[in-house]
């Protein structure tokens, strides 16, 4: 379901450093974030969103959110942007 939310959303921040600006900005209106990357990591998003009131939505893996979002590389999260 949640990659499903990523590959139809029309405005994605892909990665650590670009979901927490967007987080800092107040853009993202939800967050996807790979349950198996380094939780040193994705505490720091996690704590951001809850913060900021974000929603976050966990996925399996790294390596297929990346791939959903067409990119390359693993993506440990990803900002769904608000419109």
């Amino acid at each position: 379901m949640s990659y499903e939310k990523v590959a139809k959303a029309k405005s994605l921040k892909i990665g650590t450093k670009q979901t927490v600006k967007a987080l800092e900005r107040n853009k993202a209106q939800e967050i996807v974030l790979a349950a198996d990357a380094n939780p040193a990591i994705s505490q720091i998003i996690v704590e951001l969103a809850n913060e900021k009131a974000v929603p976050i939505t966990y996925v399996d893996s790294m390596r297929k959110l990346g791939k959903t979002c067409g990119i390359d590389v693993k993506a440990v999260a990803v900002a769904i942007i608000s419109k």
